[in-house]
């Protein structure tokens, strides 16, 4: 019994449990690099960022290890899937491109760089104060919703793209070949 209980320390359990984690990383990593079925590349994503969520929780970071989950693997691996599975086969001609639209694209992404170039050059910068080291779910939502509002709301507007993006690329639908 006292053989069994020296090998079973916290610290051998928690040393065993690390390495599981960073061992799925790896893994999943390997898996969403060398594979050679996009939807599998996909689920290797998946369990690297399970696997990283797990390092975070060894950070002492619950909170960013659920965020991790929730919003990696839970919405940017399942809209991925989406987007695999609604899109057009590549082994399909893509349709010809409207020169008309790539100028306008070009011209609006070009006015955009310009505008916030301008923005970045003329504002000016102050040092932040002494950053809280408290950073209890409590707190990072209080920031949220005030401090911070700007940036938890262009996220989310960036979320949106995204997903017209992916509607747009799948309108069409999977055509016949």
């Amino acid at each position: 019994m006292n053989a069994v209980s020296a090998l079973l320390t916290p610290q051998t359990a928690a040393t065993a449990a690390f390495v599981m984690v960073i061992g799925l990383t790896i893994l999943g990593a390997l898996i969403a690099v060398g594979a050679r079925n996009i939807f599998h590349n996909v689920l290797g994503l998946c369990v690297s960022l399970f696997g990283v969520s797990g390092i975070f929780l060894f950070l002492n970071s619950p909170f960013v290890a659920l965020m991790e989950i929730l919003i990696y693997i839970g919405a940017i691996c399942i809209a991925i899937c989406f987007a695999i599975m609604l899109s057009e086969p590549m082994y399909l001609p893509p349709p010809p491109r409207n020169k008309v639209k790539v100028l306008g694209a070009a011209v609006g992404a070009g006015g955009i760089f310009a505008f916030l170039g301008l923005l970045l050059k003329k504002t000016q910068w102050i040092a932040a104060p002494e950053r809280s080291t408290d950073y209890s779910v409590t707190t990072i939502g209080h920031y949220f919703l005030t401090n911070y509002a700007l940036i938890f709301e262009l996220v989310s507007l960036l979320l949106l793209v995204a997903m017209l993006g992916a509607i747009v690329t799948a309108r069409g639908g999977r055509s016949k070949p």
